[in-house]
């Protein structure tokens, strides 16, 4: 039976609107969730900043969202799963988060050349997780790896196929190329949305690892060991909130996952206030 619990909604964390990608994965697997989304735009990208800083960042978000009653926070940004996520854990013991991890263990595993590849930005690529994923799963494997940051950014924009992001995919991939990776391992939720870019780019030998369904049934398992799944079909409702722009969130949210879901998002305001994230524009 549905209890008050179960209906809560999911929270989902990002700097931007990279966390779409594992969105769209929630959606598919868990239809009947309503899920608040937080894009803090007004800090994007997260990657070139501290640690210090994206943990401050993300505890201002968690904190935004627990007290609205969600009931499992996905902190869907590999910047901030690599910089804040034990730290999360830490500060919001009673609360479960459900971060990204690079998909580095499939890729090991199902390699044939011996050489995988992992982009990311050079924040993920710092981080105690990445060192212990490829410490843990890459022994006897070659991993090369690429930071990528202006595909954030052509994410953020909504650019995914034009001739300037192609030039960018092929500038930073062509080394990894070069290399001999067979497998190539997503570890930023933007990059999903240059799929088709960095498909034709590596070739069709090489096979791309998105985590965000592994993240989505993740998801799903921490909520039914709670008993905390909602069971209703397909009726589940998505609230976006953007400390950046509403009107240039909405035209990314177009431009990615489709003008009908676009048309009909509600999209509301958060900025800063003395650390703490509220809702409204900034005067």
């Amino acid at each position: 039976m549905p209890n008050q619990a179960s209906e809560a909604p999911i929270g989902v964390l990002d700097s931007g609107v990279g966390g779409l990608s594992v969105l769209r994965e929630l959606r598919a697997q868990l239809p009947g969730e309503d899920v608040l989304y937080v894009a803090d735009q007004g800090h994007v990208p997260y990657g070139p900043r501290s640690i210090r800083d994206v943990q401050a960042f993300s505890v201002g978000v968690a904190r935004f969202l627990i007290k609205r009653g969600v009931k499992l926070v996905v902190v869907a940004c590999n910047t901030a799963s690599a910089a804040a996520l034990y730290h999360l854990r830490e500060t919001f013991p009673a609360m479960p988060f459900v971060g990204m991890e690079p998909a580095v263990k499939p890729a090991a595993r199902d390699t044939h050349s011996g050489v995988i590849g992992v982009i990311a930005t050079e924040a993920t690529f710092q981080g105690e997780l990445y060192a212990s994923v490829v410490g843990r799963f890459a022994q006897g494997v070659q991993v090369k790896t690429r930071a990528c940051p202006e595909f954030v950014l052509l994410a953020e924009a909504g650019d995914t196929h034009s001739p300037a992001a192609r030039e960018a995919v092929h500038r930073c991939l062509a080394p990894l190329v070069e290399a001999g990776i067979d497998q190539l391992v997503l570890g930023c939720t933007h990059f999903p949305f240059l799929n088709d870019l960095i498909q034709a780019e590596v070739g069709p030998h090489v096979t791309i690892i998105d985590p965000g369904p592994a993240v989505a049934r993740q998801a799903g398992r921490v909520l039914a060991a709670r008993g905390l799944l909602n069971g209703r079909d397909g009726s589940g409702r998505v609230t976006y909130l953007t400390s950046g722009g509403p009107a240039a969130f909405r035209m990314a949210l177009r431009a990615l996952l489709g003008a009908g879901i676009a048309d009909s998002a509600e999209v509301r305001a958060l900025r800063w206030d003395g650390g703490q994230l509220v809702e409204g524009s900034s005067a």
